[in-house]
């Protein structure tokens, strides 16, 4: 075998075993390790690698060739670490000498080779000095027509020089870890993004309401497996009712949490409407089902499953409705006994045929907490409770905060890696039988005068005498409205929390309309009034008729 011949092969199986040690991983700081330590000692006495700033965290590098003089790059890797001193440590920025290999290979002029550096060359970097003298090779990164960076070797007295042959394993060796760099790239921007997007879906904090204490836990599942979208809300409703939701869109990746971010948005849109559980569940499902329609005609076909638990809690009546579509039913625990999942159907998850969601009523025992999970091993249709999460919750606890912490440390052993899940603690707060007051009042005009004196009374009561001129307007509007349109029997009722809440319900279903009445209009001016007076407003139904509220801020 002639002595080229002898240099082909090594340079043969130099590249071999760097394309097999090189991309182990889609992580771009340790697939640039594996690169410099494939070419140490192989095909170098030092290797380097330097990255455009922010290839590290994902971000595209600049489009093809850059002017060398002008960038700064940051060191990624070196091999082997420490030696020589006096150069640039991993993570530094790095610059480059005007008209230095380094500058023109990032300038376009391809892989670069010095048969033979001067030990004090003013362009070589610090910890290459005593290492270059037998020569330097810097080829470029790159994938896809864009530059990432730079891999440059250098061979001291112990090697032979650097040949034309060692140029192109070299440059071999560029084109493979350039492309194992930019997969590792692209699926650090994509875990990142997946990240900033599971952020927004969980990024609020749940706000502070009256009518329950809850305490909420988030286990995160490894981004880099693309976990799927869980959360759980607490929104508060009208006439100091709150909404306890929990959501799940099975599956991995961006598309199950974009899908749980659209579902989510859409019930808080569709809780204005002041819709029954069940009947929530079902506009939702329409709203899902186009999606899909929508996802199946764009070619979208990876099987991610939504699915959600609705409960409303009403604090003036102790009572919760709650509709579930495919989602495990909540744990209640009262006081001195077992948690036990509660008795409801579980219909299906979002999009497929089925029957109409059924709504239940619950009465919450004073003191009782109820526990809403999603994701992780009750993840998928028709999953109970984890049986971990059940034990957590006998164990006693000072606090609600101290239950869920509790009971999300047991919900993390023996959860999947790439599984997350969402834990929800609610404990109902009544509203105090003082803070409450009803009225049934006669259908004729005179109860709408006697109707505005028991209100304005019933503030005074309260110390709440700057409400009473707004509230009697109202009061006095919503009744007209209902003795004018509705059937009796006819009820007001007064609510005191945050929030000063009046209601006024009739038995009939008719909806009623906010208009603009014309300057010669008789009448239809009442629910405009409504609208200008009162925060809030809106009107809820029922099995018995309708009710039409007014919320307006109490002060103090």
């Amino acid at each position: 075998m002639t002595r080229l011949t002898r240099r082909h092969a090594a340079g043969d199986d130099a590249l071999r075993a760097a394309v097999a040690a090189v991309g182990s991983t889609l992580d771009v700081a340790r697939t640039a390790d594996e690169l410099v330590r494939a070419a140490v000692p192989a095909l170098a006495e030092l290797a380097v690698v330097d990255l455009f700033d922010g290839v590290t965290d994902g971000e595209e590098p600049p489009p093809g060739p850059v002017d060398g003089w002008a960038v700064t790059l940051r060191r990624a890797a070196v091999c082997p670490s420490g030696q020589p001193r006096g150069g640039a440590a991993v993570g530094a920025e790095v610059g480059y000498h005007p008209g230095s290999p380094y500058e023109r290979c990032l300038d376009g002029g391809g892989p670069q080779l010095v048969a033979e550096a001067a030990e004090g060359a003013a362009w070589l970097p610090a910890e290459a000095r005593a290492v270059a003298a037998h020569g330097v090779v810097v080829v470029p990164l790159a994938a896809h027509g864009a530059v990432l960076g730079l891999l440059h070797l250098y061979r001291g007295r112990e090697y032979a020089r650097f040949h034309r042959d060692d140029l192109d394993v070299a440059a071999g060796l560029g084109r493979y870890g350039g492309a194992c760099l930019d997969n590792a790239r692209r699926a650090t921007h994509e875990t990142r993004s997946l990240e900033a997007l599971r952020h927004a879906l969980l990024r609020d904090v749940v706000p502070a309401h009256p009518s329950v204490e809850h305490a909420r836990r988030y286990l995160p599942g490894r981004l880099d497996r693309g976990a799927g979208g869980s959360w759980c809300d607490v929104i508060a409703l009208s006439s100091a009712r709150v909404a306890l939701i929990a959501g799940d869109a099975t599956g991995r990746g961006m598309q199950a949490v974009a899908r749980a971010g659209r579902a989510r948005s859409a019930i808080r849109a569709l809780l204005s409407m002041d819709l029954a559980p069940g009947e929530l569940l079902t506009h939702l499902d329409h709203v899902v089902r186009r999606l899909v329609a929508t996802n199946k005609a764009a070619g979208e076909t990876n099987g991610v499953t939504t699915t959600c638990l609705v409960a409303f809690y009403d604090p003036v009546s102790g009572r919760c409705q709650a509709a579930s579509a495919g989602h495990p039913p909540p744990v209640l625990v009262r006081p001195g006994r077992r948690p036990e999942a509660l008795d409801m159907p579980v219909g299906r998850p979002f999009g497929e045929h089925g029957v109409p969601f059924e709504t239940v009523t619950w009465d919450i025992p004073d003191g009782g907490v109820l526990a809403f999970h999603a994701g992780g091993p009750a993840r998928g249709h028709g999953g109970g409770p984890p049986a971990a999460l059940l034990r957590a919750l006998e164990e006693p606890a000072d606090s609600l905060e101290e239950m869920a912490g509790n009971a999300a440390d047991a919900l993390r052993e023996g959860r999947p890696a790439d599984e997350d899940a969402v834990l929800l603690l609610a404990r109902p707060r009544p509203v105090p039988a003082p803070d409450v007051v009803s009225w049934e009042l006669p259908p004729e005009p005179a109860a709408v005068s006697r109707a505005r004196d028991l209100a304005a009374g019933q503030l005074t009561a309260w110390g709440a005498e700057d409400e009473a001129a707004t509230m009697r307007l109202i009061v006095s509007e919503l009744l007209t409205n209902a003795i004018r349109y509705g059937r009796p029997p006819l009820t007001l009722r007064l609510i005191r929390g945050d929030r000063l809440v009046c209601e006024v319900a009739d038995a009939s279903s008719t909806s009623p309309h906010l208009r603009h009445a014309a300057g010669t209009d008789e009448g239809g001016r009442g629910l405009f009034l409504v609208a200008q007076l009162a925060d809030t407003w809106g009107t809820r139904y029922t099995p018995q008729g309708k009710t039409i509220w007014a919320e307006q801020p109490l002060d103090g």
